[in-house]
């Protein structure tokens, strides 16, 4: 029997609200249940031991593109809380999975490795009554320590899922990092079994429903180079350089949509009375806006190339330079609907713990899984500070328990069909 379309795409559309209003009350609902109330309660009871491990884990040195150590700490982590299938994939990312009745909806949780801080920082961390000090303690130690209390709790509750869950320690969140690990995530390791997705990621109880792209570029100015004096009139990389990073700082850009440039670094040249022969600067541009993204984009793009052309022109093409815009970073822009059933979720389990609700924007691992249309937020993983990504970041533990309680919570709700 064939069904009317208008029949169909009501019963669709009542479907629809239907789920999202299950999303809306998972919290109140999931708060009822006896092993979900034991696993609150492990939760709190444990956080002295996963501020422990917090810590333990930040004093393992993690610089971009070498997490390998923390790496292999948080895989016996993962092995001593009992999870199975605990490995680490081709480029470095940690896997653990804890399965539920069904394979599916299959669940993944996720924090990063990696720090912005090069090898050599002195990453020991000072504790000062409930306040933690150290390179990266928040960023994304905390995160880390997050997933330990999650599943050490889930444990201790002897709490079985609907659906499965996979935890996930991965690299390259930072910096030139671009995502890579959980574009590996997405690309390969789980390629198309993953069915929601949540990162943990900063301090406090907030919701990343909006993923903030960029795009990142080295610029290279080359020539010959030469002496100051001797060769005085040949073209200048550095000249170059400074010309178009003076244009660049005078980009417009729209406030609404935010969109943003910054040029982060700088390099070139061998001494004063030198010529150089390259100059080279950093810059990244960000909007939540594909179309604006785009828009600055272009405008970098022609800021460089007429920047070159200057310096070529006021050399007479004496030493004429070249220059080279490589990109050195993609993350794409993303939004989850604040309608659907993974943010309703979010805000209801934040809700039921009586947790004030804030949903903002944020550059995240989340944000591959947003563009690629899979269910996805960030979470904060509780407690507060400042500092990130300095040397004097901070953590302060007061009720930082709430942030995992929270993170275990919607864990339960994420994994329900």
């Amino acid at each position: 029997m064939k069904m009317p379309l208008a029949t169909l795409v009501a019963l669709l559309a009542g479907g629809e609200a239907l789920a999202q209003r299950n999303a809306a009350d998972v919290g109140a609902r999931l708060l009822r249940d006896p092993a979900v109330q034991a696993a609150l309660a492990a939760a709190k009871q444990n956080e002295p031991q996963v501020l422990e491990e917090q810590i333990r884990i930040c004093e393992i040195a993690a610089p971009p593109f070498k997490e390998e150590k923390r790496a292999l700490a948080m895989k016996a982590v993962f092995e001593r809380l009992g999870l199975e299938n605990v490995r680490i994939d081709e480029i470095g990312n940690v896997l653990g999975e804890r399965p539920g009745k069904s394979e599916r909806p299959h669940f993944v949780m996720a924090a990063h490795l990696d720090t912005v801080f090069p090898e050599g920082t002195d990453v020991r961390v000072k504790r000062e009554g409930a306040v933690f000090k150290g390179p990266g303690i928040g960023d994304d130690c905390r995160g880390l320590a997050v997933l330990i209390g999650v599943i050490r709790a889930l444990s201790d509750a002897r709490v079985v899922t609907e659906g499965s869950l996979t935890f996930v320690a991965n690299v390259g969140e930072e910096g030139l990092g671009d995502l890579r690990g959980v574009k590996q995530l997405f690309d390969k390791t789980l390629k198309g079994r993953i069915d929601r997705f949540v990162s943990v990621d900063g301090l406090g109880y907030g919701i990343t429903d909006v993923g903030v792209g960029s795009y990142r570029y080295r610029v290279t100015f080359k020539g010959p180079g030469g002496h100051s004096y001797g060769a005085f009139g040949m073209a200048n990389p550095i000249h170059a350089l400074g010309r178009a990073l003076a244009a660049i700082s005078d980009l417009e850009v729209p406030q609404q949509p935010k969109t943003t440039f910054n040029v982060g670094r700088i390099g070139g040249g061998t001494s004063v009375n030198s010529i150089p022969f390259e100059a080279w600067a950093e810059v990244d541009m960000r909007s939540h806006d594909k179309e604006a993204l785009e828009a600055v984009d272009k405008k970098f793009h022609e800021a460089v190339d007429q920047a070159l052309a200057r310096e070529n022109a006021r050399s007479g093409g004496r030493g004429a330079l070249t220059v080279a815009k490589d990109r050195v970073g993609t993350r794409p822009p993303g939004r989850t609907p604040r309608e659907s059933e993974i943010v309703q979720a979010a805000v209801s389990v934040t809700r039921a713990l009586g947790l004030e609700v804030s949903l903002d924007p944020g550059s995240t691992d989340s944000n591959v899984p947003m563009w690629l249309g899979v269910p996805a937020v960030t979470i904060d993983g509780g407690g507060s500070g400042g500092g990130a990504h300095s040397l004097g970041e901070s953590f302060d533990s007061t009720d930082s328990w709430k942030g995992t309680q929270r993170a275990l919570l919607l864990a339960v709700a994420l994994t329900q069909p």
